[in-house]
């Protein structure tokens, strides 16, 4: 009888292992509570939004012609068949390629530029007035400039999303330079250092926080610029995906591409900002 009682009792290892389980799905459990006090006023604020884009369209806001297509419900639907369709992928691949190549090669010609303009204070004066003086043009001034010199097509594009990708960048990277402490260089010159090393070693890495705050601006307005930016004759593209659903009467993928064009934005915008907390030191 002993004996039997021995075998059906449970082992040290046994009993371990059971201890761990519980811990695991209690640090779960935990976790998720955590993670329902943290965000429940964030689906709650866009549950709310929703229900008001529900029901205004529901009262009729764009007419009785209009609205049925513009609802929740169609723009989710028509959103499910883009996917399906392939449509969704055909044209946002495209965009984020434009987007991409617009910022890297933003990022290649302004980052070296504005830490030269930090650093080399007689370089700031020299370009301050341009500077500015540019970027208060609008980006959408330069369209038909755009035309003129690269044609429509992709190449235009990509001069209008880099044009409105440099100022942010050259800014805020001449900004993030020019706070060095000038302590800091003069004790680097008094061990011997070089213009050149005191970039590499000094400038650049104090300079990084306030590249990628310029970098997280240049991302969000390229975003926002892309759409009108691809109306020059390019033929996919979200942007161009707008007017072509506008031509075709459907409506719902309308609603479900501008949809499509805020997610997309929020993500980029989410990267930016766990990039800006990793690198967030202060100088």
């Amino acid at each position: 009888m002993s004996a039997n009682q021995n075998s059906s009792a449970p082992t040290a290892e046994e009993v371990l292992a059971q201890h761990r389980k519980e811990q695991e799905i209690q640090g779960f459990t935990g976790q998720m509570v955590k993670w329902y006090h943290d965000y429940k006023f964030y689906f709650i604020g866009l549950f709310i939004i929703l229900v008001i884009w529900q029901v205004a369209m529901a009262m009729g806001a764009l007419g009785e012609n209009f609205s049925e297509s513009f609802t929740p419900v169609a723009t989710f639907k028509a959103l499910v068949e883009m996917v399906e369709t392939g449509d969704l992928m055909h044209h946002t691949i495209p965009s984020l390629r434009r987007v991409a190549v617009g910022l890297g090669t933003a990022v290649i010609v302004a980052i070296p530029i504005g830490i030269l303009i930090g650093y080399f204070k007689v370089l700031e004066q020299m370009t301050y007035i341009a500077f500015q003086f540019l970027r208060m043009v609008s980006p959408l001034a330069w369209m038909p400039i755009a035309i003129i010199i690269f044609g429509v097509g992709d190449k235009a594009v990509y001069f209008l999303l880099w044009l409105v990708a440099i100022w942010p960048l050259i800014l805020n990277t001449a900004a993030g330079a020019g706070r060095v402490s000038q302590l800091w260089i003069n004790m680097a010159k008094t061990m011997g250092a070089t213009d050149r090393g005191i970039m590499w070693k000094i400038i650049i890495p104090a300079a990084i926080p306030d590249m990628l705050t310029g970098l997280r601006l240049a991302v969000g307005i390229s975003w926002i610029i892309l759409v009108p930016a691809e109306m020059l004759g390019v033929s996919d593209g979200l942007g161009y995906y707008i007017l072509d659903t506008r031509d075709r009467f459907r409506y719902d993928q309308l609603m479900a591409t501008i949809v499509t064009i805020g997610a997309i934005g929020y993500l980029l915008d989410t990267v930016m900002r766990m990039l800006i907390r990793r690198f967030a030191w202060k100088i």
